[in-house]
């Protein structure tokens, strides 16, 4: 069972690792993007921090749809609002929970990423953060129905978004301002992807910990 505190600690981690690679991002925009990707995140899981104190007692679902609520408002540029709409879509599909098996746990993430397609309309291979998200889900996917447990199934789904995201290089960008570049938009590891392994990531890492 992953635990409400451990959703907390989540997001907390998810906040370090977005400040901790906030110049990484930002240069691996810069050369497809507004070179402000990092600078967003950074901002965004900020004002998640302030805001995180005043619903840390709430379940589950209201805790991810104020994440959400609060990157919609304060993050500029496109993944504002693709991220703001996975953590709302999360937290109404988890509404009430105080904590989630496994089948939550890829619900959560499931109707996250569905929310993510809604609104950006991106598909396989447009080098998007879908490039991360949707081999992650395949593979947390199959795990699950192997039998797996939620660690081995989770660390499934953070070894496929990686390697998504390392994927995203050699495509063209066919969605959002790099989608400009054309061909130059090749050989650029694409941020929105990154962003969201580090964020899978940084979910197994705090699951692993406690």
């Amino acid at each position: 069972m992953v635990t409400r505190d451990q959703i907390v600690h989540w997001l907390e981690a998810t906040a370090v690792v977005m400040k901790e690679n906030k110049e990484y991002l930002t240069q691996l925009d810069a050369a497809i993007g507004d070179a402000d990707h990092g600078i967003n995140m950074d901002r965004g899981f900020k004002k998640v921090m302030e805001k995180l104190p005043s619903v840390a007692d709430k379940d589950i679902g209201n805790i991810l749809k104020t994440t959400g609520m609060t990157l919609i408002s304060s993050v500029g540029g496109a993944s504002g609002p693709l991220y703001g709409t996975f953590f709302m879509r999360s937290g109404m599909a988890l509404a009430s929970k105080e904590e989630l098996n496994d089948e939550d746990l890829f619900k959560m993430l499931k109707t996250g990423v569905e929310g993510i397609v809604q609104r950006g309309r991106a598909q396989l291979e447009d080098k998007t953060m879908f490039d991360a998200w949707s081999p992650a889900l395949d593979a947390m996917q199959a795990a699950l129905d192997n039998g797996q447990n939620t660690h081995d199934a989770l660390k499934a789904a953070v070894d496929a978004a990686e390697q998504g995201m390392k994927n995203t290089i050699p495509l063209i960008a066919r969605k959002g301002r790099a989608s400009y570049l054309g061909e130059r938009s090749r050989g650029h590891q694409d941020p929105g992807a990154t962003s969201s392994y580090l964020m899978l990531n940084a979910l197994l890492d705090t699951l692993e910990n406690e």
